[in-house]
């Protein structure tokens, strides 16, 4: 039984997170812009008219909310972006022909995505206490979102980058499902501000769930149970694994 290759995990994660560092100016400004322009637009203009939601102020409230919605856009473009450049290029067959398994190949890319998603939630994350007066009540929990849903998400752009033909195809899951998913997922509202039956019609949003189990972890209280959080996150993370096996069991868009 041959052990892991470590080697070719670590040539993909270094390929993949130099090319982030390539662009390490736009990487690090883009978020602390768009940050910053929320707080202006949602934490003064609108918060101004809004006490506070439960016990916390609007412009607080509006933190967890903000990091999920870029950690997703971010995770499904970072590994989209990853894996479908080589399918462009034509290099995919040399990644398919060489000494790694497609488990390694898989935790390289959605590795590396994940890790650059991480670190653009957390420069949200300081860049917002420059605005507003942060609380962590578990942050232990709050790491756990983070790294959780970067993972999931990333797998998820793994499977855009593989179903994608072309670079439009690239953003069409994140413009026209995940960002409208967010917005109506209570990322700046909470959903008990809903009237029936707007409120148990957002339920079967599953991005209510992301949002509200690491808007716990902030605040120690969110629109569902910590415990319906963590069981959706889990679930869409091996629902996402199971296609990915899939995916290389098939050959899908990789070998034909």
């Amino acid at each position: 039984m041959t052990g892991i290759n470590l080697h070719g995990i670590w040539a993909i994660y270094r390929f993949e997170m130099a090319r982030t560092l390539r662009t390490l100016w736009q990487s690090v400004a883009t978020p602390v812009i768009t940050t910053s322009l929320y707080f202006i637009v949602f934490g003064g203009a609108i918060g101004s008219k809004i006490d506070a939601i439960g016990d916390v102020n609007y412009g607080s409230f509006l933190v967890p909310g903000l990091i999920m919605l870029t950690l997703l856009t971010q995770s499904i473009s970072n590994a989209s972006i990853g894996i479908y450049f080589p399918k462009f290029t034509g290099t995919i067959f040399e990644l398919l022909s060489a000494p790694i398994s497609a488990i390694e190949l898989v935790v390289g890319y959605v590795g590396a995505a994940a890790t650059k998603s991480v670190v653009i939630g957390l420069i949200i994350l300081i860049t917002s206490a420059f605005f507003v007066d942060l609380r962590i009540d578990h942050p232990v929990a709050m790491i756990a979102f983070l790294v959780l849903t970067s993972v999931a998400f990333s797998m998820f752009g793994f499977i855009i980058g593989v179903w994608a033909k072309g670079f439009e195809q690239l953003s069409f899951v994140p413009a026209l499902l995940i960002t409208p998913l967010t917005f109506l997922g209570g990322a700046f509202y909470s959903i008990d501000m809903l009237p029936e039956p707007w409120r148990t019609v957002s339920l079967f949003n599953p991005v209510v769930y992301l949002v509200s189990g690491f808007r716990w972890s902030f605040f120690g209280a969110g629109d569902v149970s910590v415990g319906w959080s963590l069981g959706v996150t889990g679930f869409f993370l091996l629902l996402c694994l199971g296609l990915i096996v899939a995916i290389f069991r098939t050959g899908y868009r990789l070998k034909n």
